[in-house]
Protein backbone atom coordinates (compact mmCIF):
# COMPACT_ATOMS: atom_id res chain seq x y z
CA UNK A 1 0.00 0.00 0.00
CA UNK A 2 0.98 3.63 -0.68
CA UNK A 3 2.27 5.19 1.83
CA UNK A 4 2.52 9.65 2.60
CA UNK A 5 3.83 11.28 5.39
CA UNK A 6 1.37 14.47 5.75
CA UNK A 7 1.31 17.15 8.42
CA UNK A 8 -0.97 16.53 11.45
CA UNK A 9 -3.66 19.37 10.66
CA UNK A 10 -3.78 17.69 7.41
CA UNK A 11 -5.82 15.01 9.62
CA UNK A 12 -9.09 16.29 10.83
CA UNK A 13 -11.66 13.35 12.79
CA UNK A 14 -12.39 10.69 10.21
CA UNK A 15 -11.32 13.17 7.33
CA UNK A 16 -7.90 13.60 5.22
CA UNK A 17 -6.99 15.99 3.01
CA UNK A 18 -4.05 15.64 1.02
CA UNK A 19 -2.81 18.75 -1.30
CA UNK A 20 0.42 19.87 -3.38
CA UNK A 21 3.00 17.54 -4.69
CA UNK A 22 1.82 14.38 -3.02
CA UNK A 23 -1.81 15.14 -4.20
CA UNK A 24 -0.47 15.12 -7.70
CA UNK A 25 1.31 12.23 -7.22
CA UNK A 26 -1.83 10.34 -6.07
CA UNK A 27 -3.78 11.52 -9.24
CA UNK A 28 -1.02 11.75 -11.74
CA UNK A 29 1.71 9.80 -11.24
CA UNK A 30 0.58 6.66 -8.90
CA UNK A 31 -3.28 6.94 -10.75
CA UNK A 32 -5.44 5.83 -8.12
CA UNK A 33 -8.51 6.10 -8.06
CA UNK A 34 -11.31 6.84 -5.53
CA UNK A 35 -11.85 3.91 -3.45
CA UNK A 36 -7.98 2.46 -3.67
CA UNK A 37 -6.53 2.81 0.08
CA UNK A 38 -3.46 4.55 1.07
CA UNK A 39 -1.87 4.87 4.34
CA UNK A 40 -0.79 8.43 5.81
CA UNK A 41 1.42 8.96 8.82
CA UNK A 42 1.77 12.27 10.57
CA UNK A 43 5.34 11.76 11.87
CA UNK A 44 4.05 10.92 15.59
CA UNK A 45 4.76 7.31 15.18
CA UNK A 46 0.70 6.97 13.76
CA UNK A 47 -0.51 5.36 10.75
CA UNK A 48 -3.73 5.59 9.13
CA UNK A 49 -5.85 3.59 6.65
CA UNK A 50 -7.33 5.83 4.43
CA UNK A 51 -9.76 5.37 1.23
CA UNK A 52 -9.85 7.79 -1.30
CA UNK A 53 -13.17 9.18 -1.40
CA UNK A 54 -12.35 12.38 -4.04
CA UNK A 55 -9.50 13.07 -6.30
CA UNK A 56 -8.95 16.26 -8.39
CA UNK A 57 -6.20 18.16 -9.70
CA UNK A 58 -5.06 20.04 -6.66
CA UNK A 59 -6.31 17.91 -4.06
CA UNK A 60 -7.12 14.29 -2.57
CA UNK A 61 -9.53 13.41 0.08
CA UNK A 62 -10.10 10.42 2.16
CA UNK A 63 -11.96 8.91 5.01
CA UNK A 64 -9.74 7.25 7.64
CA UNK A 65 -10.46 3.68 7.57
CA UNK A 66 -8.26 2.60 10.68
CA UNK A 67 -5.45 4.23 13.14
CA UNK A 68 -2.56 2.11 14.84
CA UNK A 69 0.71 2.86 16.16
CA UNK A 70 3.17 2.14 13.47
CA UNK A 71 5.06 -0.94 14.43
CA UNK A 72 8.38 -0.80 12.69
CA UNK A 73 10.40 2.53 14.45
CA UNK A 74 13.25 0.45 16.25
CA UNK A 75 13.02 0.44 20.29
CA UNK A 76 16.58 2.45 20.59
CA UNK A 77 17.29 5.61 19.09
CA UNK A 78 20.01 5.49 17.29
CA UNK A 79 21.71 8.99 15.93
CA UNK A 80 24.48 9.17 13.23
CA UNK A 81 26.99 12.07 13.30
CA UNK A 82 28.36 11.42 10.22
CA UNK A 83 31.53 13.44 8.24
CA UNK A 84 30.02 15.50 5.23
CA UNK A 85 31.42 13.33 2.17
CA UNK A 86 31.69 14.41 -1.71
CA UNK A 87 29.41 13.81 -4.86
CA UNK A 88 26.62 11.48 -3.64
CA UNK A 89 27.90 9.72 -0.78
CA UNK A 90 26.31 11.48 1.65
CA UNK A 91 22.73 10.99 0.01
CA UNK A 92 23.77 7.92 0.13
CA UNK A 93 24.05 7.42 3.70
CA UNK A 94 20.83 9.18 4.59
CA UNK A 95 18.49 7.04 2.22
CA UNK A 96 20.27 3.64 3.43
CA UNK A 97 20.64 4.16 7.04
CA UNK A 98 17.24 5.63 7.62
CA UNK A 99 15.89 2.34 5.95
CA UNK A 100 17.44 0.83 8.82
CA UNK A 101 16.05 2.41 11.60
CA UNK A 102 18.26 5.51 12.42
CA UNK A 103 16.44 7.97 14.44
CA UNK A 104 18.45 11.61 13.39
CA UNK A 105 21.39 12.31 10.98
CA UNK A 106 24.02 14.94 12.42
CA UNK A 107 26.35 16.59 9.24
CA UNK A 108 29.90 17.23 10.77
CA UNK A 109 32.55 18.88 9.51
CA UNK A 110 36.17 16.98 10.35
CA UNK A 111 39.86 18.44 9.75
CA UNK A 112 39.86 15.42 6.37
CA UNK A 113 36.51 16.23 4.83
CA UNK A 114 36.66 17.17 1.38
CA UNK A 115 33.38 18.09 0.95
CA UNK A 116 32.49 21.74 2.86
CA UNK A 117 29.48 22.83 4.84
CA UNK A 118 26.36 22.36 3.01
CA UNK A 119 24.32 24.53 0.81
CA UNK A 120 20.75 25.38 1.88
CA UNK A 121 19.76 23.39 -2.03
CA UNK A 122 21.79 20.36 -0.60
CA UNK A 123 20.14 20.88 2.50
CA UNK A 124 16.92 20.66 1.02
CA UNK A 125 17.71 17.61 -1.06
CA UNK A 126 18.66 15.55 1.94
CA UNK A 127 15.42 16.29 4.02
CA UNK A 128 13.69 15.02 0.50
CA UNK A 129 15.86 11.44 0.29
CA UNK A 130 14.86 10.97 4.08
CA UNK A 131 10.93 11.39 3.67
CA UNK A 132 11.26 9.36 0.36
CA UNK A 133 13.65 6.31 2.53
CA UNK A 134 11.37 6.30 5.18
CA UNK A 135 7.99 6.19 3.09
CA UNK A 136 9.78 3.33 1.19
CA UNK A 137 10.89 1.35 4.33
CA UNK A 138 7.43 2.06 6.16
CA UNK A 139 9.05 3.98 8.85
CA UNK A 140 6.43 5.43 11.51
CA UNK A 141 8.32 8.58 12.03
CA UNK A 142 10.51 10.48 9.41
CA UNK A 143 14.62 10.86 10.88
CA UNK A 144 15.91 14.45 12.01
CA UNK A 145 18.40 15.97 10.39
CA UNK A 146 20.29 18.52 12.31
CA UNK A 147 22.08 21.68 11.28
CA UNK A 148 25.55 21.16 10.34
CA UNK A 149 28.53 21.36 13.53
CA UNK A 150 32.35 21.34 13.55
CA UNK A 151 33.48 17.95 14.82
CA UNK A 152 34.52 19.69 18.33
CA UNK A 153 31.28 21.25 18.41
CA UNK A 154 29.34 17.62 17.87
CA UNK A 155 31.60 15.87 20.51
CA UNK A 156 30.82 18.64 23.43
CA UNK A 157 26.60 18.27 22.19
CA UNK A 158 26.20 14.93 22.00
CA UNK A 159 23.85 13.19 25.12
CA UNK A 160 24.25 9.67 25.80
CA UNK A 161 26.34 6.64 24.71
CA UNK A 162 28.76 7.41 21.78
CA UNK A 163 30.82 5.14 19.96
CA UNK A 164 33.42 6.38 17.38
CA UNK A 165 34.38 3.41 14.60
CA UNK A 166 37.81 4.06 14.29
CA UNK A 167 40.06 1.43 12.02
CA UNK A 168 43.51 2.01 14.06
CA UNK A 169 41.24 0.88 17.48
CA UNK A 170 42.62 -2.50 17.89
CA UNK A 171 41.38 -3.37 21.15
CA UNK A 172 37.76 -2.45 22.24
CA UNK A 173 34.92 -4.08 19.42
CA UNK A 174 31.61 -2.62 18.80
CA UNK A 175 30.17 -6.00 19.98
CA UNK A 176 31.45 -5.43 23.74
CA UNK A 177 30.92 -1.37 23.85
CA UNK A 178 26.69 -2.10 22.77
CA UNK A 179 26.38 -4.78 25.63
CA UNK A 180 28.05 -2.77 27.88
CA UNK A 181 25.02 -0.12 26.32
CA UNK A 182 22.28 -2.47 26.73
CA UNK A 183 20.81 -0.11 29.25
CA UNK A 184 20.82 3.00 26.97
CA UNK A 185 17.72 4.24 25.12
CA UNK A 186 20.05 6.60 23.15
CA UNK A 187 23.27 5.71 21.23
CA UNK A 188 25.17 7.96 19.14
CA UNK A 189 27.45 6.81 16.32
CA UNK A 190 30.37 8.93 15.05
CA UNK A 191 31.85 8.57 11.37
CA UNK A 192 34.44 9.88 9.83
CA UNK A 193 35.40 11.47 5.94
CA UNK A 194 37.07 9.56 3.30
CA UNK A 195 40.27 9.86 5.09
CA UNK A 196 39.12 8.82 8.38
CA UNK A 197 39.69 10.83 11.45
CA UNK A 198 42.48 12.86 12.68
CA UNK A 199 44.56 11.30 15.35
CA UNK A 200 44.09 14.41 17.82
CA UNK A 201 40.21 14.56 16.83
CA UNK A 202 40.20 10.74 18.12
CA UNK A 203 41.73 11.79 21.13
CA UNK A 204 39.52 15.01 21.62
CA UNK A 205 36.59 12.62 21.14
CA UNK A 206 37.75 10.26 23.69
CA UNK A 207 38.03 13.50 26.28
CA UNK A 208 34.26 14.13 25.99
CA UNK A 209 33.54 10.18 26.71
CA UNK A 210 33.16 9.07 22.70
CA UNK A 211 34.30 5.51 23.01
CA UNK A 212 36.84 4.51 19.71
CA UNK A 213 36.00 1.01 19.05
CA UNK A 214 36.56 -1.45 16.12
CA UNK A 215 34.38 -2.96 13.47
CA UNK A 216 36.55 -5.62 12.53
CA UNK A 217 39.54 -6.53 10.85
CA UNK A 218 38.16 -4.83 7.44
CA UNK A 219 38.19 -1.17 6.21
CA UNK A 220 34.98 0.26 5.18
CA UNK A 221 34.16 3.22 3.30
CA UNK A 222 32.71 6.33 4.75
CA UNK A 223 29.75 6.27 3.46
CA UNK A 224 28.90 2.19 4.80
CA UNK A 225 30.49 2.26 8.19
CA UNK A 226 27.71 3.87 9.70
CA UNK A 227 25.14 1.32 8.36
CA UNK A 228 27.56 -1.45 9.49
CA UNK A 229 27.12 0.05 12.75
CA UNK A 230 23.82 0.48 12.94
CA UNK A 231 22.85 -2.76 12.18
CA UNK A 232 25.50 -4.37 14.45
CA UNK A 233 23.53 -2.28 17.31
CA UNK A 234 20.39 -3.28 15.84
CA UNK A 235 21.14 -7.19 15.69
CA UNK A 236 22.03 -6.94 19.35
CA UNK A 237 19.43 -5.18 20.60
CA UNK A 238 16.67 -8.02 18.50
CA UNK A 239 15.81 -5.38 16.52
CA UNK A 240 15.99 -7.38 13.15
CA UNK A 241 13.41 -10.12 13.22
CA UNK A 242 12.68 -10.22 16.53
CA UNK A 243 13.85 -12.24 19.54
CA UNK A 244 14.93 -15.78 19.38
Amino acid sequence: MHRFFIPPDWINGDRVVIAGNQARQIKDVLRLKVGDQITVLDNTGLEYQVGLVDITKGMATGKVLECRCCPNEPGVEIILYQAVLKSNKFDFVLQKCTEIGVAGFVPILCERCVAGSPSGTRIDRWHQIIIEAAEQSMRGKIPLLYPALDFRQACEDARGFSLLPWEEEGNRGIKTAIIDARDENRLNIFIGPEGGFAGGEVDFAGSRGIMPVTLGKRIFRAETAGSVAAVAILYERDELGGQA
